[in-house]
């Protein structure tokens, strides 16, 4: 069964500019795990996963019209909920089968997975199999590929080794933890301020009931507004790279090579002005903002 984005899509909508957006020059056929690939590929390394519009006092827009002006006409990157959606568009269009799945993204500093469902990620049927694709997470917890939905087994890719879980039909989606290059660097996670697992990183938990955006608009919302929200908390651009990615939150930029010496990462961290922030945007991230950017990086972690 093809079920994604529903309700026709806006007539300006069109694969070859999507195409163009993301320089894709490649075959669209055969339907298969190459070709699949290879745009999630060019999508990831040309569409930043960026909250920027929450910081420059915009709301993000919800549904596969709002994502496909922004992204594709405006050049700008998205969350999950328009990269993602958009990607659904594409496959489906392409002529791939493929499902929204719903997931819970693991909280660190709570030792928890968020009760609310807040990432939108893909199900693919291929060639009688099954993979999970996802074009929406960012920094070094990016997939490069698609996963076979396979429990327990060790699946690697440039940016680490993947794996997938499943209890009692919930999967669990983790990654493990690539040792870094630089001996003075702090083991911090990006996104949430607290030491990070040496061993194996939780990412986020889903289940494989098809979902609709619809489900999505609540938490579209909240995510946006809620004072504790990561993404009302931090401004976030990341965009992964042919040997790794980078990502500025707030005024620091961090840019990290994969594979740098002996299977390790190298990590450069860089603190900007404001003036250095928008210039990043525009040489590092290829982002042009149409209002003026307030930077924040506020920690997740209470104080008290």
């Amino acid at each position: 069964m093809k079920s994604a984005a529903r309700g026709a899509p806006h007539s300006s909508m069109e694969l070859k500019k999507y195409f163009a957006r993301i320089s894709y020059k490649g075959p669209t056929n055969p339907l298969d795990l190459s070709t699949l690939t290879a745009v999630l590929q060019h999508h990831i390394r040309s569409v930043p996963f960026e909250n920027l519009n929450i910081h420059c006092g915009e709301k993000i827009g919800f549904g596969l019209d709002a994502a496909y002006e922004k992204i594709v006409k405006d050049h700008r990157g998205g969350w999950c909920l328009e990269n993602n959606l958009l990607l659904s568009w594409v496959f489906l269009t392409m002529g791939y089968d493929i499902t929204l799945l719903g997931g819970h993204v693991y909280i660190p500093h709570e030792d928890r997975y968020d009760d609310a469902m807040n990432h939108l990620l893909l199900k693919v049927v291929l060639d009688g199999k099954v993979y999970v694709a996802d074009g929406g997470f960012g920094v070094g917890l990016q997939l490069w590929q698609p996963l076979e939905l396979v429990s327990g087994k060790d699946q690697p890719q440039k940016p680490g080794i993947f794996r997938l879980t499943e209890d009692n039909g919930t999967w669990y989606f983790n990654k493990i933890k690539r040792k870094v290059y630089n001996p003075d660097f702090e083991n911090k996670s990006i996104y949430f301020d607290v030491p990070e697992d040496l061993t194996c990183k939780k990412i986020f938990s889903f289940t494989l009931k098809p979902r609709s955006i619809e489900e999505f608009r609540e938490v579209s919302t909240i995510l946006q507004t809620d004072p504790g929200s990561l993404f009302v908390k931090k401004s976030i651009c990341s965009l992964q790279t042919t040997n790794g990615f980078r990502v500025l939150v707030g005024w620091t930029l961090t840019e990290t090579t994969y594979d740098y010496k002996d299977n390790m990462d190298l990590v450069k961290r860089t603190t900007l002005t404001d003036s250095e922030v928008e210039e990043t945007l525009k040489e590092k991230f290829d982002i042009r903002l149409k209002k003026k950017l307030v930077p924040i990086n506020e920690s997740l972690v209470p104080t008290s």
